[in-house]
């Protein structure tokens, strides 16, 4: 299943609609043709009492194709960055909570991408790259153009002390999150981040 952002509303895409599911959703849609996708997208994103949409198909890749050739793709990463004593690395950008993260560059790697950009957002020396956590998607505009940004995430560590916010990419604060923060953290994140949060498994 694949879950997609837009402001505080979800679409998801899956291959097993469960009651659960079926159930929240406002609108639900059997895929079909990419025309009638491209419909049923449009109509999501221009109705703001939808909340919940829900498309299906028992081909999710193909699906998931479809859907992304609405948009424009555009690739970022970032990091959830521990340091030595198992805190993680929250960063204060645009009025709300967030982790570093940042597009990929013409020719780069997602992996290569998630360490410069958590270097030169928070000012850190070394960071040491492990393993893939999550990728996560949302979409926004660009003038009237609908964008699809998918972001992959990854688990890190450093040993630097100091950090310095990038205040070029209006990041006023970078600082270490414990677990008694976590709730406060998350009260004022995006639901991309709870996401990437919760499958690290702090929440």
């Amino acid at each position: 299943m694949y879950k997609v952002f837009f402001k505080d509303r979800t679409i998801f895409l899956t291959n097993g609609l469960n009651d659960n599911l079926a159930l929240e959703a406002d609108t639900i849609y059997k895929y079909d043709t990419k025309n009638q996708l491209y419909k049923f997208v449009t109509d999501f994103l221009n109705r703001e009492q939808l909340k919940t949409g829900v498309v299906y198909s028992h081909d999710l890749q193909e699906l998931f194709e479809a859907f992304k050739s609405y948009f424009t793709l555009i690739e970022a990463a970032g990091g959830l960055v521990f340091n030595s004593r198992n805190k993680f690395l929250g960063i204060h950008r645009l009025g709300k909570n967030d982790l570093p993260k940042g597009k990929l560059e013409k020719g780069e790697s997602a992996e290569a991408a998630s360490v410069r950009e958590v270097k030169e957002e928070c000012g850190l020396d070394t960071v040491k790259l492990h393993y893939r956590i999550a990728n996560t998607y949302h979409i926004y505009f660009i003038n009237t153009k609908p964008v699809l940004k998918q972001t992959h995430w990854f688990k890190m560590s450093t040993d630097s002390v100091v950090l310095t916010p990038q205040q070029e990419e209006d990041i006023t604060d970078a600082s270490w999150i414990d677990t008694g923060q976590i709730e406060q953290f998350i009260s004022n994140t995006y639901p991309s981040v709870k996401d990437v949060l919760e499958a690290a498994g702090l929440i």
